[in-house]
């Protein structure tokens, strides 16, 4: 976990959908339902850590969903898939409320929906994938319930 400075740390979170259903996980800390994600760390870009995340977390291997009619990436300029939406919250730590996180979600698809958590620091065996039926029924902070709802518009079979 990559800590940029004591005040502020970017964040990846991903919406993972398979077939008609959209991955959530409890938070191993916080006992929340909420997408897989975690810190950027300083060696990578927010798509790298969108993919690093989503494999340490769940070990699956995804596609993040690109917006982008055209990649214009030439030699000399790569251009990233852009989040869905970028925003930013403090911390959920109950002694570190003054600590920001800008976040940056994405969408992506799975290419099977066997998860696996490989990395123990972040093991929570408290996932599911829901359907839109059940993402409109549960208890979720609403910014969670929007984007998982349209991850599944965006991206379900």
């Amino acid at each position: 976990m990559a800590h940029l400075h004591e005040k502020i740390d970017f964040t990846v979170e991903v919406f993972i959908v398979y077939e008609n259903k959209v991955l959530l996980r409890k938070h191993d800390k916080y006992k929340i339902l909420l997408s897989v994600g975690g810190h950027i760390e300083l060696d990578e870009d927010p798509v790298q850590a969108a993919y690093r995340e989503v494999k340490e977390e769940v070990g699956l291997d995804i596609e993040l969903w690109d917006p982008r009619p055209v990649d214009n990436s030439d030699e000399y300029f790569e251009e990233l898939i852009p989040p869905v939406v970028m925003g930013r919250h403090g911390s959920l730590h109950p002694t570190n409320h003054d600590h920001i996180h800008i976040t940056m979600v994405y969408f992506a698809r799975a290419l099977s929906d066997k998860v696996e958590v490989n990395f123990e620091a972040d093991r929570s065996d408290e996932w599911k994938w829901f359907t839109k039926a059940e993402i409109e029924q549960l208890e979720l902070r609403s910014n969670i319930r929007a984007y998982a709802l349209r991850a599944l518009e965006e991206l379900a079979s």
